[in-house]
């Protein structure tokens, strides 16, 4: 999955092309990844995330985290990727059945390998 911007699209394939072959795919998978995800999170504007969000959302953090998060305030932490993947779960867009459908079959194989725990 090639990433949005177009400049940014164009610095990835630059570094492709600068690595040496044997570490050009691997690199360009993990790339896929994080252009799949960059979109994902992204997508969450769709939903106007709303104080109500924010304050569940700080609920379900750590007490040191929930502080940080919370002295940052709402706007701020529009963009943090817990946010943003708890606006799109609430909104019932699981980032698991997402990237199965927005990744190849081959990618999809290795990024469950990547984020099994």
């Amino acid at each position: 999955m090639e990433h949005p911007n177009k400049e940014q699209k164009e610095n990835q394939k630059k570094l492709l092309a600068e690595l040496p072959e044997e570490q050009r795919e691997e690199h360009a998978r993990l790339l896929r990844f994080g252009n799949a995800a960059y979109i994902y999170h992204q997508q969450s504007k769709d939903f106007e995330p709303t104080e109500k969000d924010f304050e569940e959302w700080l609920v379900a953090l750590p007490k040191n985290v929930q502080k940080d998060m919370k002295n940052k305030g709402f706007e701020k932490c529009k963009g943090v990727l817990s946010f943003t993947r708890y606006v799109m779960e609430k909104n019932d867009v699981g980032m698991e059945l997402w990237m199965e459908q927005h990744l190849s079959e081959k990618d999809l194989i290795e990024y469950k390998k990547l984020t099994a725990t």
